[in-house]
């Protein structure tokens, strides 16, 4: 009767409860959102007509930086600069192909997809995934599917297509209930997606954005793809621990016994696909390739006479090979891919390989079209100064209230989180984001590889419980196999458990790897920034 009354009281629907309402608010907000493309044409305009009222008051802040400085004013100050005149449109005109062409992700990350495309289309990456998860014991299956899933993140959606479907049936054929498979795999492939032992596409993606935003502050500063490798690098164990423990020790009892009349009546139990003789011998063959690729790579890097350390110094840091990682990038993916593709069959001669490239760049039409509208977005951004005035108020704001120290990052890595939820594209959000937290945390002391690393344990966290994430539709309908009523709600409610343990757990050793360690996130990465440098 109570619950009758209760129903009634509300208009003849439940009464919802706070992690419902919570989930239909993150919707809706989400819903709101236009188009990442649309987003940036929007901010554009905006930036345009604010910079003219800016520009028409005055708005500025005095300089931080050192007299003498590269890009401090004669005057200390730092102004506004209004577009909303004839030079603006003019300087908009002239340059619009230029902020395209010239926006640091995108060369990079197109000519790595080229070297990933042979190694996925050759059926290398996905026989690998399928090796690695078949053939662990039954013990070790739930670490294999985090850990594959982490490492699927090279191929871009490789393991959202292949691996998340194989973890559910490979669960499903132990006995096991298939979504705490499905759930794991979503955990390391989506939850994880910043960690990994090799360097992705996601890497020079984002550390063009950062060195584009690190730039406002000082003019000179680079940032490589290879910026966040060793933390990244160590995520990849931290996750996988973390997933499994997650799924083996909360997800999977809540789930209890899985009773198959609960999936879609025209479901029917598959074998997942197991590796073959040959793709075997290709993933040998490949093998051999990878070392005899890493080899020849190694004499030009480890010797003191390698060609490819620094000129002047001898040193790895700064060196030809960091800055030229993305060729090798290239051709760590596509030379054993394409022993892979010869062994097995599946590639015959370079018009295959070309196939593969052409394919994969055809595949990648969305984002070269967001990319446009994002370097648009960035340069006026910059043009105007907003970057730099916003950074600047933004730390004296920190430094009023005593948040300057690291505890900062925690704060900061939770806010990302939340932004991720309504604007799930990596890529876009730090585009939208950067221009302003690079500035305003270099101006607190912190160098921009440090705030890319917190900013990619936010992004990725909350990528399981957000809707607005791109193939959350693709693990809604895998999950729908085997439960036919599951519905959005309580699939993230099965993921909430590894976004709160993940956001926990990557903070606090983010924590202890920079600040208490004291490790460099990468490679030659400095922790701390100062303009003396």
């Amino acid at each position: 009767m109570q619950s009758s009354a209760s129903q009634q009281q509300s208009g003849g629907k439940p009464n919802k409860s706070f992690f419902s309402r919570f989930l239909d608010t993150v919707e809706f907000l989400g819903n709101l959102l236009p188009h990442p493309v649309t987003l940036f044409a929007i901010l554009c305009v905006i930036i345009f007509f604010a910079s003219g009222i800016a520009g028409y008051f005055g708005l500025s802040v005095a300089d931080p930086r050192p007299e003498g400085a590269a890009g401090r004013a004669a005057d200390g100050m730092i102004y506004v600069n209004s577009l909303l005149n004839a030079e603006g449109v003019q300087l908009i005109v002239t340059n619009l192909v230029k902020n395209f062409t010239g926006f640091a992700p995108l060369g990079t990350v197109l000519v790595a997809m080229m070297g990933v495309a042979v190694a996925e289309h050759s059926g290398l990456l996905s026989a690998t995934m399928r090796s690695m998860v078949m053939g662990a014991s039954r013990r070790m299956v739930t670490l294999t599917v985090v850990f594959a899933g982490i490492i699927s993140n090279t191929a871009s959606e490789l393991g959202y297509v292949v691996l998340i479907p194989l973890a559910a049936m490979i669960f499903h054929s132990l006995g096991r209930h298939p979504l705490a498979g499905l759930a794991a795999a979503f955990a390391g492939v989506s939850g994880g997606y910043s960690a990994n032992l090799l360097l992705g596409t996601v890497d020079p993606l984002l550390s063009g954005i950062t060195e584009t935003s690190a730039q406002m502050i000082d003019p000179t500063y680079t940032v490589g793809p290879e910026a966040n490798w060793y933390f990244m690098f160590a995520s990849t164990f931290l996750i996988t621990i973390l997933g499994a423990l997650v799924t083996e020790k909360i997800v999977e009892p809540k789930l209890g016994k899985y009773d198959q009349s609960m999936a879609a009546e025209d479901f029917e139990a598959k074998e997942a696909g197991k590796v073959t003789a040959i793709e075997k011998r290709g993933m040998r063959n490949a093998g051999i390739a990878a070392l005899a690729v890493s080899a020849v790579l190694a004499l030009t890097i480890v010797p003191e006479w390698g060609i490819l350390r620094h000129p002047e110094t001898g040193e790895v840091a700064g060196s030809p090979f960091l800055k030229g990682i993305v060729a090798f990038i290239l051709v760590f993916f596509a030379i054993p891919g394409f022993v892979y593709g010869k062994t097995v069959g599946t590639m015959k001669n370079d018009r295959d390989v070309i196939d593969a490239m052409a394919k994969s760049i055809s595949a990648m039409g969305l984002y070269i079209v967001l990319v446009f509208f994002a370097a648009q977005f960035v340069a006026l951004f910059k043009w105007t100064n907003f970057g730099q005035v916003i950074a600047v108020g933004g730390a004296d704001f920190l430094q009023s209230i005593g948040l300057t120290g690291p505890m900062l990052f925690f704060a900061f890595i939770i806010m990302c989180g939340i932004i991720n939820l309504t604007l799930g594209s990596a890529s876009a959000q730090w585009a939208v984001t950067a221009p302003i937290f690079v500035p305003m945390l270099m101006l607190v002391g912190y160098a921009p590889e440090t705030i890319q690393a917190a900013y990619r344990i936010g992004d990725s966290v909350t990528n399981l419980i957000t809707p607005m994430m791109s193939y959350f539709g693709l693990i809604l309908a895998v999950a729908a196999r085997y439960k036919r009523d599951l519905g959005i709600g309580t699939l993230i409610a099965t993921m909430l458990p590894y976004t709160l343990v993940f956001l926990a757990g990557w903070s606090v050793f983010f924590y202890l790897w920079v600040f208490v360690a004291g490790f460099p996130v990468g490679p030659g990465a400095e922790t701390y920034f100062n303009f003396q440098q």
